[in-house]
């Protein structure tokens, strides 16, 4: 049991430094190689967020562990909205001034009821519905792009040109992008392996740990992010990382391991964690937009209290389900 613990906590700190050593090299190459800063933010920044759940989800439905990968996807969708968002709003209320990420909350609200649609048609995540999310994802992506890119001017793409002012020397971000790709991989197999033998030691399912433990080591990343940008007050920055890494998380992820490992669901996923998703994806939908008449839209502190206070309640019904068992 210590050997798999320690596993676990290791491979989370080489994953959260990995991760942001990779998202740093790819951002600083795509600034040196002259893409557009809202191109950078919405396919690079948002692709590298999301790489240490699709190493992850890849690697445990290859080995035979879809539980541990979904439980990955889901509890991290959920861990990005209420502990990361409702952590960062606490510390400073979020102003919503990008009409990009005013643009994208409907499609992650679509997304995530297309694949709430296709998990509980049959109760299966099959390999054409890997196929279709990953598609869908492809469709919107692509437009999203190129809508944004006709935008003249948006605040997010003000505060990713700001973010890399100085970008690295080429070579630099060339090696910060394989060496953390490189320790990305090492990093989740040790962490996957870790998180397998302790849910086999204690007696509970995968996705269980999949959900806790895994989902937040994942989620660090995406933490971190946004704490720094608010604190440099770049709000939208901030919100853009979370609302890219649950479009990621909710088709190339899920995609993935549907294509890669065909799986029953677990009934819990359908009764308690898809509607957890929903509704705080809905909720985000209403907080980030301007129902107050302000000129842009904002997440208070208060909002930013609702979402921690819906994250412990949800992970103690985990507890209690893993209890009561």
């Amino acid at each position: 049991m210590l050997a798999p613990a320690l596993a676990l906590l290791l491979g989370i700190v080489i994953l959260v430094i990995s991760a942001e050593k990779f998202v740093e090299g790819a951002a600083a190459m795509a600034k040196r190689l002259g893409l557009p800063p809202l191109l950078i933010g919405m396919l690079i920044i948002g692709f590298g967020s999301s790489m240490p759940e699709m190493v992850i989800s890849a690697l445990s439905a290859y080995g035979g562990n879809p539980g541990l990968a979904l439980g990955n996807a889901f509890g991290s969708n959920i861990s990005n909205i209420a502990l990361i968002l409702g952590l960062t709003a606490v510390m400073t209320p979020i102003m919503v001034a990008s009409s990009v990420i005013r643009r994208e909350l409907p499609f992650l609200s679509v997304l995530t009821l297309l694949l709430a649609g296709l998990l509980y048609m049959d109760g299966n995540l099959s390999r054409l519905d890997g196929i279709l999310l990953m598609a869908l994802f492809t469709t919107i992506m692509g437009w999203s792009i190129y809508a944004g890119l006709k935008t003249e001017s948006d605040a997010l793409a003000e505060e990713i040109e700001q973010q890399l002012a100085t970008p690295l020397s080429l070579a630099r971000a060339a090696t910060y992008t394989i060496i953390g790709l490189i320790f990305l991989v090492i990093s989740s197999r040790i962490l996957v392996w870790g998180g397998v033998e302790i849910a086999t030691s204690l007696g509970v399912s995968d996705l269980i740990i999949g959900l806790t433990i895994v989902a937040i080591g994942t989620s660090l990343p995406e933490l971190a992010a946004s704490i720094a940008a608010v604190r440099k007050g770049e709000h939208d920055l901030a919100l853009g990382n979370v609302i890219g890494s649950n479009m990621f998380n909710t088709t190339i992820v899920i995609g993935i391991t549907g294509m890669m490992a065909p799986t029953t669901l677990e009934p819990a996923i359908l009764t308690r964690d898809v509607p957890v998703m929903i509704i705080l994806t809905a909720a985000l939908f209403v907080m980030a937009y301007n129902y107050r008449g302000n000129e842009n839209g904002v997440i208070t502190r208060l909002e930013g209290g609702l979402l921690l206070f819906a994250y412990a309640a949800y992970n103690i019904s985990l507890v209690y389900s893993v209890t009561s068992s």
